[in-house]
């Protein structure tokens, strides 16, 4: 396929002026010969459309294992064996000591996450206590991510502090379809619309690498930019045992790197934001992604590990120019 001449330069200048680029130029940008000036001109629209200081996040599994939905790639979901860790509702006192850490650390976001299609009413109240007792506590900006809700549900979790609700997207319209069929991007849509209502920030991005080309990310990355959330977390597939994508092949750090300069390209304005499976990079490609459109990472966990992992990301941080 032939794709136009474009002239990286002026569509650099184009996005920090508050412009847009076409399906066509990210095409083009697509197949750029040079991916270091890629990584370059993508760099140069995140640091003049982003704060200096990296836009940090942490999660804790508040519920895990059980789920409902068949989502090809998930550990918990329940037509798949693969060994998950299976618990309810995770008491106040562990969500605390795991957000208090996480604050120490300077970690400014913490979400509660929850497996399953949604909450129930009384699961509900549980957690909307939780995040009352959070905000008390804590400083913390309190997110939650917990499946499709209506718009009742949002609103009672934004009463509680909630300021931002996580709903990824995943893939694009038509790989989606073919990686879940218990419920439709529609569905988180409406979902995403509900959180949007009730003045609610947006976190809504997905997973590279279940067998997708770069079109479809291309495909997924416009979508997004129409969706227009606050955030989008870039996620890499590990494949897990036991699910019907475990044997996927993994796609190269180049390819990679490539994506996130792409998504920047594509979504000038919106966090770019490093999530799952980053920790199978190398330092060297985290380092060129940092300098390449990404400016938040999703950091930590409840493991003993999770203050060496914390500190190995302060260091990549300040090497790259990033305040934190």
């Amino acid at each position: 396929m032939n794709t136009p001449k474009i002239d990286l330069q002026e569509i650099t200048s184009r996005l920090i002026g508050g412009g847009r680029i076409s399906r066509q130029e990210a095409d083009a940008l697509a197949m750029w010969p040079d991916l270091d000036a890629l990584c370059d001109a993508a760099d140069r629209v995140c640091r003049a459309t982003q704060p200096d200081t990296i836009d940090s996040c942490s999660i804790v599994n508040a519920r895990s294992g059980r789920c409902s939905e068949n989502c090809r790639w998930c550990a918990q979901s329940a037509h798949f064996k693969t060994g998950c860790t299976e618990y309810p509702n995770l008491p106040y006192e562990k969500v605390l000591e795991a957000a208090r850490h996480n604050e120490r650390e300077g970690i400014r976001r913490f979400s509660l996450v929850t497996s399953g299609r949604s909450v129930s009413e009384r699961d509900l109240e549980y957690f909307c206590n939780q995040y009352r007792q959070l905000s008390a506590d804590t400083s913390l900006y309190l997110c939650a991510s917990m499946g499709l809700l209506g718009k009742e549900e949002m609103q009672r979790l934004a009463d509680a502090g909630v300021r931002r609700y996580h709903c990824n997207m995943e893939s694009s319209d038509k790989v989606f379809r073919t990686l879940c069929t218990t419920h439709t991007p529609d569905d988180k849509r409406r979902t995403i619309g509900y959180a949007r209502e009730c003045g609610m920030e947006i976190c809504s991005g997905g997973i590279i690498g279940m067998g997708e080309t770069m079109a479809d990310r291309l495909d997924f990355a416009f979508e997004l930019a129409e969706l227009d959330p606050d955030s989008v977390p870039i996620n890499i597939l590990c494949p897990i045992p036991g699910t019907p994508l475990e044997h996927t092949p993994l796609i190269g750090e180049e390819e990679i790197i490539r994506t996130a300069a792409l998504f920047r390209m594509i979504l000038p304005r919106q966090s770019i934001r490093f999530a799952g499976g980053r920790m199978r990079l190398s330092a060297e490609s985290m380092a060129r992604m940092l300098r390449g459109g990404v400016n938040g990472v999703l950091m930590g966990d409840m493991l003993t590990t999770v203050s060496h992992q914390i500190a190995d990301d302060r260091r990549l941080f300040e090497a790259t120019d990033w305040n934190f």
